[in-house]
């Protein structure tokens, strides 16, 4: 997908917001005669046969009428192929669509082709029902595409455009990326990134809303407004994330011809923790600190762990190979001996068997552009004998 800003007058925002209503309210329809469906009534309406009753509900509703019909028949297909999808066990079930949180609509066919580019900078679209809107820059040619209002009042425009992957240099190097909470990216190469988030001021100021949302009565006009503020500051932290990855993965897709990085499953690492049930006390909870883990969830999804990886794979396709996570931390880059004790701090790695000494997240990366991985039972290919017991370092 190829996103671009809109930047619709109020007037036109309306006309968005109604077009938005009409795809939420034929989907939502849809959605409903699916679920009401039994063995005994027989199959449940195809695409065409709903297509059909649409045209049958547009000459008997006036406000279904005023809305274009390419914005609602494509609402129908969206959820014809998101039916097709679940059946083919690669999607979850399809749900209910709700305003303010699923606003947008789809475009395609010969409407989706009157683009109009004014300058290197600007362009301008027609949309139905709606009029010419502009847009943040020249875009690219394509048969279809969105509309979308993310929960900040932003509207985007996004096209289904594949961008060519970027070519590889030819030079035969090979990285390692060691993703961490204090540091979001750490090179084989001896690079530290980190993913830009809120600054302190900002972060002040998100405590402050927070707490005055807190003290605000539901549904009122002071809720609303709080609201949007703590929604527009988490969007511009989740914009610079964005940015960030990016810039990052477009630079490593340049420079490098394999990208290794930890084959880590970011799910159920977010995961909250479970209640621990007090065996004293029937209804009581033991500590299970949720909290701790709260912060931790947030500082692994603050740092764009799965988005880097993701797009590293789109932009460098089959030049992006996942190693087992297991004891690279714990490993030397040196000597290949893998203790607990190697690690004697987050930022800190001395082994105990060579004394060699780096930084922790340094020295996983190198690990891991090595495709070093070791098993349960630590057996790694070390480059010393393995019947050699370890060898304390001697001071120079």
């Amino acid at each position: 997908m190829s996103r671009f800003r809109m930047y619709p007058t109020p007037a036109q925002q309306a006309a968005l917001l109604e077009q938005c209503g009409h795809a939420r309210y034929v989907w939502n329809l849809a959605l409903e005669q699916w679920s009401m469906w039994t063995r005994d009534k027989g199959p449940t309406p195809d695409f065409p046969a709903q297509c059909r009753r649409l045209t049958a509900a547009r000459a008997a509703c006036a406000w279904l009428r005023s809305g274009s019909q390419t914005v609602q028949q494509q609402a129908l297909r969206d959820f014809d192929q998101a039916i097709k999808n679940f059946h083919a066990r690669t999607h979850r079930r399809p749900t209910w669509r709700k305003a303010g949180r699923h606003e947008g609509f789809r475009i395609v066919g010969p409407q989706a082709s009157r683009i109009v580019r004014l300058n290197r900078r600007w362009a301008k679209v027609n949309v139905p029902k709606v009029g010419w809107v502009r847009l943040s820059r020249a875009i690219p040619e394509a048969k279809s595409y969105r509309i979308t209002c993310d929960r900040a009042g932003r509207w985007n425009l996004a096209f289904a455009v594949i961008p060519p992957p970027i070519p590889a240099p030819g030079t035969g190097e090979i990285v390692g990326v060691d993703r961490g909470v204090s540091v979001s990216a750490a090179l084989s190469t001896g690079e530290l990134l980190s993913c830009p988030g809120l600054s302190r001021r900002e972060e002040d100021r998100l405590k402050q809303q927070q707490r005055r949302l807190a003290r605000c009565r539901r549904g009122s006009n002071r809720h609303r407004r709080v609201r949007d503020a703590i929604t527009k500051l988490h969007a511009r932290a989740a914009d610079r994330r964005r940015d960030w990855v990016e810039k990052t993965s477009t630079d490593l897709a340049r420079r490098f011809d394999i990208i290794r990085v930890e084959d880590l499953r970011i799910a159920p690492m977010t995961r909250r923790p479970k209640p621990k049930p007090d065996p004293a006390q029937p209804g009581a909870y033991l500590h299970n600190q949720r909290h701790a883990k709260a912060g931790l969830n947030r500082g692994i999804l603050a740092n764009g762990w799965g988005a880097l990886v993701r797009r590293l794979e789109h932009k460098a396709p089959r030049r992006v190979e996942k190693v087992n996570p297991a004891y690279t931390s714990q490993t030397c880059s040196v000597c290949g001996h893998s203790a607990p004790e190697n690690r004697e701090s987050q930022a800190v790695f001395r082994c105990v068997a060579c004394g060699h000494r780096a930084n922790a997240d340094m020295n996983a990366a190198v690990n891991i552009a090595a495709g070093r991985a070791v098993s349960a039972r630590r057996e790694t290919s070390a480059r010393v004998s393995p019947k050699r017991e370890p060898q304390l370092a001697t001071s120079a």
